[in-house]
């Protein structure tokens, strides 16, 4: 009888499941280096607010721009679709809860109209920020080069999974190494959550990773697809992936970790993992110049069958400056992201991000409830 060999499965990680061990030494997290770097663009925090309509139109972009991060503007949302989008997200928060797919699958079918395009991208440029923009696999063909004219800085391209080889008998899928020779912007590519389709990304000449894959709040991709890796365990093999592809050429190329943020103490353990930046949609889709109103959704209504995403209400706790730099109104560490960044480094002993990456981490799946009897209680 041959011998019976079963699949095996690995142990993977989520926020809750782990903690940050503190260092020996201490820091001043005053003096700690936050920068992040993606190609020759600096930026003085290493967070991103996401592409959703909910999050980023031109003016919360603006905002997130002079305040040293970065916010993604979606090519194929409503702020290119519409010439009127503050009337289409108003419908779209004034909806009832039965009516809000049917909804979003109208809103998002309509075409995405091409001289929106430029005019979103000048419309924030003329602000004095930087531009970044966010387009599928299947349009960046189309809408990169209207962007990159427009004068955008950084293409973003995303879709739930993307990977380096698509196999297609219909079609003749994005090519990265083609993409990234026609552009002269940085192109930032996601999203994935495993060592080997992180460094064939990489090997195309892309200027950054997004990790992640059904970890946001009002993604259900997780359980309509069943795929996804918990983030610290994406983070950690895809920043192994990075260290990896800088031994071989000698470049470093950025890890952005992409949802599943609720607080600060998860952002920080995304660097602990080995992120280099993070990219947040829920939280900020909290502040008052969201587009969203207190709400947010998903991003993959278009799909007239299998609508993999849902509008949650997140309610309005404070400013966008309030949720990056306090001073915090709420006990649940959604607010002064940049400060919980900091004082964690500092109490690491570390003085940069790279530094942060090399700290202790355990498994700890009662770090959120030990001794915390009185907080979990119900009033």
């Amino acid at each position: 009888m041959a011998a019976f060999q079963s699949k095996e499965l690995r142990r993977s990680y989520g926020f809750d499941e782990v903690a940050i061990v503190p260092g020996d030494t201490t820091t001043n997290p005053d003096q700690t280096n936050i920068d992040l770097k993606i190609d020759s663009l600096t930026f003085s925090i290493p967070i991103i607010a996401s592409a959703m309509d909910a999050v980023t139109d031109v003016n919360s972009a603006i905002l997130m721009s002079k305040l040293g991060g970065l916010g993604v503007l979606n090519l194929e949302g409503v702020q290119t679709r519409y010439s009127n989008p503050q009337e289409v997200l108003a419908e779209i928060t004034r909806a009832p809860e039965s009516k809000v797919t049917p909804l979003l699958q109208k809103v998002y079918s309509q075409p995405i109209k091409e001289n929106l395009v430029g005019e979103r991208v000048e419309s924030i440029k003329k602000a004095g920020a930087v531009c970044a923009v966010a387009a599928a696999p299947a349009n960046t063909k189309r809408l990169a080069p209207l962007a990159a004219e427009a004068g955008a800085d950084v293409l973003f391209v995303q879709s739930t999974v993307t990977s380096a080889r698509h196999i297609s008998k219909s079609y003749r899928g994005l090519i990265f190494e083609e993409l990234v020779k026609s552009l002269s912007i940085p192109v930032v590519v996601g999203n994935c959550v495993s060592y080997s389709a992180c460094l064939e990304l990489m090997r195309t000449g892309i200027s950054g990773v997004l990790v992640g894959v059904g970890p946001g709040a009002a993604c259900t991709t997780r359980e309509v697809l069943g795929v996804g890796v918990p983030q610290i365990t994406a983070t950690i093999d895809c920043a192994a992936a990075r260290d990896a592809y800088q031994r071989d050429s000698g470049r470093y190329i950025p890890i952005i970790t992409d949802g599943g943020f609720r607080k600060g103490g998860d952002i920080c353990k995304a660097f602990a993992a080995g992120t280099d930046a993070v990219m947040v949609g829920s939280v900020f889709a909290q502040a008052k110049e969201a587009p969203g109103a207190g709400y947010h959704w998903g991003m993959s209504h278009p799909h007239p069958a299998l609508p993999r995403g849902t509008r949650i209400k997140v309610g309005t706790t404070g400013t966008l400056e309030q949720i990056l730099f306090g001073p915090t109104s709420v006990t649940d560490g959604s607010q002064n992201l940049i400060g919980a960044l900091r004082t964690a480094m500092g109490v690491c002993g570390v003085s940069n991000i790279r530094e942060m990456h090399q700290v202790e981490m355990v498994i700890a799946p009662a770090i959120t409830t030990e001794g915390k009897s009185w907080q979990l209680a119900s009033p």
